[in-house]
This record gives C-alpha cells, structure tokens and sequence, in this order.
C-alpha cells in the first residue's frame, strides 16, 4: 500500500511539472481562450484531483480554495474534505482562511445511498458558536457537494439524526442539499415573488483572486441569467471586500437553454482590451451559472460566433 501510494504521489508530480512545462511551451500566437480550454482539458484528464472547498475569511464569508484528492473512493476524499474543514492548529491555508467544523470534531462515520452522503459525528460538533452554525452547513454541504457523486448531505451527532441547529433555534432539513444557499443576503422587501440567486464575486488574498458565492433572496422576476449579468456588471457592490472584474459595458444579447447546454451571447466587452477573455471573468459567470442552471456545459459568444465552450465537470 505504501508502495502504491508512493508511486501515485512521484505520477502526480510527475505529471504536474509536464502540464506546467507544456503550457510554457504554448505559441505565444494563440489565443488566452485557447490556452484556457487546454488546461481545463489537462486538469480533468491527468485527473490531479484540485477539489474546492469553502473556507471562512475574516469578513465572515465563505471563500471558494482548492485541496488535492487523490485517493479513488469517495469516502476516503470526503474524510479528507471534512478534515480540512475542521479547525486545527496548523493551516496550509492562505491568512485569514479558516475551517468551520469544532476543533476536536471526530467523523465517527460515513455512508452513501443513492447520492446522499450521512455524516456522522462526535458531540463535539455541537459547540460551533449559534452565529457560525449556517456558516457549518454550509460550508461542509458546499465542500462535499462538490464531489460529482455527492447530492446531498445527511448530519448525524453520536449516531443520532440533526433534526435543528446546534443552538435549536432552527429546524433542519433531513437531507442538505445547495438549495441551503451559501452566504446568504436577504435583500427583498416583500414576501412576494422573491428569487433566489447564487452570484460569484471575487476577493483578493496574499495578491490572489479567490472566488465568494453569495446567495441572495431578491425580489426580480427576471431570469436568473440577467439577474447574474447585471449585478457582475454594476459599478457599485454592498460590500468592499467583494468585487467583480466583469467590465460594466457588458450586455447580455440573448441566452437560451438548450437540452444540457447553455448558450450566453454577448457583446464585444467580454473580451479584454488585448482580445482574451480574463480567467476571472470566465470563472465567476461559469461558476454562477452552473450554480443555477442545471446544465453541465456553457457556450460563450459574442456576436452570435462561439469563442468559448466550459464543461461543468472541467471547473477547478
């Protein structure tokens, strides 16, 4: 077994320092589009295992960061998921990124069925601050949801089904799913016709972009499409840490669904000022949009000409 895991670790890297070379050796001629695709057909292929999980920041959110999962049973990466969304006193994490879990938590154990994951935990669980207690759930749905074989989540405390919140001040659904919401913002103003939205933002640590999702609940009857195109294309954001990097000047021309495929059609101001598409801009539309729709590939284009296509399964 030692063996085995030795020789998958020396593939891993291996592999790593071959795709980072290919890249280098890129023409400079093509595209920042063309580029793009490429690596998120290696990432999936070469199958390196970068795995999102949302971690807590100092402004209270949930920030979107990548872990390596290599093992090939899903209960084994689930304990990995669940291990690093547990405090601990040691981090490799960028400052300020946080786990949610209790210190000291204990997954007792794990089972699958039907797409549905329980997790079974220690008392230890309980402790979690009442302020931090959605912050839990969602992080841990979140995180382990992102698993493709993963739909949705059970919690169990000593063998015993979570039917409230730690603090018991609110019901729990039996299976948790992304209909919880993450980062939740209530924002209308009547209880009629609201619309619930999942919107990714982007926020800088150690002079990197990180992606934030936030839930908001608003009353629009519009589409959840230009709901997202707006708010990633207006000027002024609620709050300073969050921001978007979608020019202002971008319009939405048409978009329409089609079987498992959705197709954006947008003016010219998708493109940067050299002619590329910057990666932020593709991820926070692309992470939005598979957060609302269920479709498993998107096509970008502008003037009705495709000049980009991102499957689900190919996100980091």
């Amino acid at each position: 077994m030692f063996l085995k895991r030795a020789i998958r670790k020396m593939f891993i890297t291996t592999m790593s320092l071959f795709i980072i070379f290919s890249i280098y050796l890129i023409p400079l001629t093509e595209t920042k589009q063309e580029v793009m695709e490429a690596n998120l057909e290696i990432e999936y292929v070469t199958g390196l295992g970068n795995h999102s999980i949302y971690l807590l920041n100092k402004d209270q959110n949930l920030v979107k960061t990548r872990i390596l999962l290599d093992s090939k049973k899903v209960e084994e990466n689930i304990k990995t998921i669940i291990k690093n969304l547990t405090i601990s006193n040691t981090t490799k994490f960028p400052e300020p990124l946080i786990g949610v879990i209790p210190k000291n938590t204990k997954l007792l154990a794990i089972s699958i069925k039907d797409k549905i994951v329980t997790l079974n935990f220690s008392k230890e669980f309980l402790k979690v601050e009442e302020e931090m207690e959605e912050k839990l759930m969602e992080a841990i749905v979140y995180s382990i949801t992102e698993l493709k074989e993963i739909e949705g989540v059970k919690i169990k405390v000593e063998n015993k089904s979570l039917t409230t919140y730690p603090s018991g001040n609110k019901t729990l659904d039996d299976v948790l799913t992304r209909k919880i919401g993450i980062n939740k913002r209530y924002e209308f103003t009547t209880i009629q016709d609201i619309n619930k939205v999942t919107i990714y933002y982007t926020t800088k640590l150690d002079q990197n972009n990180y992606y934030v999702p936030v839930t908001k609940y608003i009353n629009d009857a519009r589409d959840k499409v230009d709901i997202i195109v707006e708010e990633l294309t207006t000027g002024y954001i609620y709050e300073d840490n969050l921001m978007s990097l979608v020019n202002e000047d971008l319009k939405l021309l048409n978009a329409r669904k089609e079987d498992d495929l959705f197709i954006l059609n947008f003016n010219n101001a998708l493109f940067d000022v050299d002619g590329t598409i910057k990666e932020e801009v593709l991820y926070t539309i692309s992470y939005s949009m598979f957060d609302n729709y269920d479709v498993s590939m998107l096509s970008f284009q502008v003037e009705d000409k495709e000049v980009m296509h991102v499957k689900r399964k190919d996100l980091p």
